[in-house]
């Protein structure tokens, strides 16, 4: 049974959020949630509580404890008996290779920016393009759970700001342009897909979109 709604979080702020130096002294994996990104989960606990009711809910999460934690926090506010969850690594944050200084982590930044977000990979990490192939392949997953005759009301995505871009990419079959122009979920921010008569489903409202870095510009030669 298809759900009637598919809802994307990010999770929320979290160490790496405030502090860029402390990915050179920390995996990436292991960064917790702030004070603040705890109160930002247990809020949108509260909220998702408003929304889903009393309708059953199952969680897909992220293995990073920032992920994890926001999960923890969210659950806390929605009825235990109603929901259920899965750790799943393949909507696991984009990888930045092993432990590097801030110094580094800005070049890459610029690196990134100037050659394209979705093709540049990451020295000893991944492409926004690994990505899209390890969500592409959890989305298989994804349609096998819809064709249970019991599967939930409702699915929730706990994940990362890149992952959640190119999750909307794989699911809207979006152009590489089009991805690139849309900015990450602020954290703990939710969208949500919703099922309509037709069995598809659109988003409940417009995405953030910001500048694009590179000079590249595809030229046009086709049109329907």
């Amino acid at each position: 049974m298809k759900p009637k709604r598919i809802i994307l979080i990010r999770h929320g702020e979290s160490e790496g959020n405030v502090d860029k130096t402390i990915y050179s002294i920390k995996p990436d994996y292991t960064l917790t949630l702030t004070d603040t990104g705890i109160q930002q989960a247990q809020e949108t606990g509260q909220k998702l509580s408003e929304i889903l009711k009393d309708e059953s809910t199952f969680f897909y999460v992220s293995p990073f404890w920032r992920t994890r934690m926001t999960f923890e926090e969210i659950a806390k506010s929605l009825d235990s008996d109603k929901i259920d969850w899965r750790e799943e690594p393949r909507i696991r944050e984009q990888e930045w290779g092993h432990l590097r200084s801030t110094q580094i982590n800005n070049q890459i930044n610029e690196d990134r920016d100037s050659y394209g977000t979705f093709y540049f990979r990451i020295p000893d990490g991944e492409s926004g393009a690994d990505v899209y192939d390890r969500v592409s392949d959890f989305l298989n997953t994804v349609y096998r759970d819809f064709e249970k005759p019991s599967f939930p009301e409702n699915v929730i995505i706990v994940s990362h700001g890149m992952t959640i871009r190119l999750f909307l990419m794989r699911w809207f079959h979006w152009t590489v342009e089009h991805f690139e122009t849309i900015a990450n979920l602020k954290n703990c921010e939710i969208i949500t897909l919703i099922r309509q008569d037709d069995n598809k489903y659109e988003l409940d409202e417009e995405l953030n979109t910001h500048s694009v870095y590179h000079q590249y510009q595809r030229p046009i030669n086709f049109k329907k």
